[in-house]
């Protein structure tokens, strides 16, 4: 139980980075590459893409703190 837990924790974990490097910044960051900030691209408009790309930060952010969590009770 406890390989399972680590081996989701390292998957949360990567993508929770990659999640926090699309977000933009005052630079636009990496988002600007995909076209996610300007409005225009593959995805669609800016605005619904972020706010969507925000509920999926949050939500892998729960994810990990909880798993981080289950991690200390069961180790």
């Amino acid at each position: 139980m406890d390989l399972i837990l680590s081996i989701v924790q390292v998957i949360i974990s990567i993508t929770l980075i990659f999640l926090v490097l699309m977000h933009s910044g005052k630079d636009a960051g990496l988002s600007g590459a995909f076209g996610v900030g300007t409005g225009q691209g593959p995805l669609g408009g800016g605005s619904l893409v972020e706010r969507n790309l925000n509920r999926w930060t949050i939500g892998f952010g729960f994810a990990f703190a909880i798993n981080t969590i289950i991690l200390l009770k069961v180790g």
